[in-house]
This record gives structure tokens, sequence and C-alpha cells, in this order.
């Protein structure tokens, strides 16, 4: 699969049986890996256990399932700006920009907005690495681009001007462009 990130919304009724999830009850969350992206599966654990498959999930993790909360405050300048960057970024579906997405997802796991769930290491060598977002359960698929710590400064600095609007995407995309072509050159002199 080509795809390098994919985001999936947490189902408000279980998959298998198609009855409404009830707030702070048990569920499975799966990935199911297909020709289009993934599906995101979500059920009650008896559901999910009685099911019959003849598919290997991609990703799997039980949780609980938190109902939508209504917000009732507007805050004047939200913490979830980054991750609504990068829930923009990766619907631009631009390559040049794996190394910010994946930074945006650590920055968010490191504030305890996403939790890493899964791993998974590719038959083609990359990694993908399933989040979830704590506070409205969407699952992210990111893929992890091998930073060099050479590196990490350079793409930091890129966040930090995206963030603060100093920088547009495209000068941003551009510098993303321009960096590994240059790494690619280097890479192929030695």
């Amino acid at each position: 699969m080509s795809q390098e990130w994919n985001l999936r919304s947490r189902a408000h009724v279980c998959s298998v049986c198609q009855k409404p999830l009830v707030d702070r009850t048990p569920i499975v969350s799966v990935l199911k890996e297909t020709d289009a992206g993934y599906d995101r599966l979500d059920c009650h654990p008896e559901c999910w256990k009685a099911e019959k498959r003849d598919w290997a999930p991609f990703s799997i993790w039980d949780g609980v399932y938190l109902a939508p909360q209504k917000e009732v405050k507007e805050e004047p300048l939200k913490k979830e700006d980054a991750g609504e960057l990068l829930r923009h970024l990766m619907t631009l579906e631009d390559p040049a920009m794996k190394n910010v997405i994946y930074v945006l997802a650590v920055m968010l796991e490191r504030s305890k907005i996403l939790v890493e769930r899964d791993r998974k290491d590719m038959e083609d060598g990359t990694i993908r690495r399933v989040y979830e977002d704590r506070k409205n359960g969407d699952t992210l698929v990111i893929l992890d681009p091998r930073l060099r710590l050479e590196n990490l400064a350079e793409v930091q600095s890129q966040v930090v001007a995206l963030l603060s609007g100093t920088k547009t995407l495209g000068e941003v995309s551009a510098e993303e462009e321009s960096a590994q072509t240059a790494n690619e050159t280097q890479s192929e002199t030695t």
C-alpha cells in the first residue's frame, strides 16, 4: 500500500451487531487493511469474539468508548492547533510533508493528546504507527520516516513556523522537497 498515512473516526455503533455503543463501556477497535486504505471497526468485545472472519487485522486494541461531548466554551487559542494542522496536512497527501506530519504526531503523543496503539513493520521496510486521539477516538496511521538526528532540528523549526504562521505550507513543502533531493544526492555519492 503506497498510502503513507490515514485517518479514521471512531464509530458510534458496533460494527458487527449495529447496536449503539454505550458511553464508558469497553470496545475493541480494529484496523482492516483494504486495497483502498484502512477500514476501522469498533465492536462490543463479545461481538468481536463471536465474529467469524477470514482476514487478519492490521492492528487491534482494547479501549473504552467515550460518547462525543458537546463543546461548552471556546478557548481563544486552543491546544488542538497542532492537531488541526496534523489533520489538515494528512488530507493534503503531500509526501514532502511526511517528516512534519510525523513530528506533529510525536508532539501530540508527548502532550498526551494522541496515544500510540500499535506499530507495524511493513514488508517494504517502512514503519506505520497507529495513533488514537484520546478525546474523539480518531485513528491516525502515520508513516515513521525514521528521521535522522541531524534533520530533526530543521523539521522542528518548520513545525514551529507552521504553527506560528511565519511560513506557509508551500514554503515548508518546498524546503522539504529540497532537503530530500539533497539527501538522495548525498546518499548516491557515498
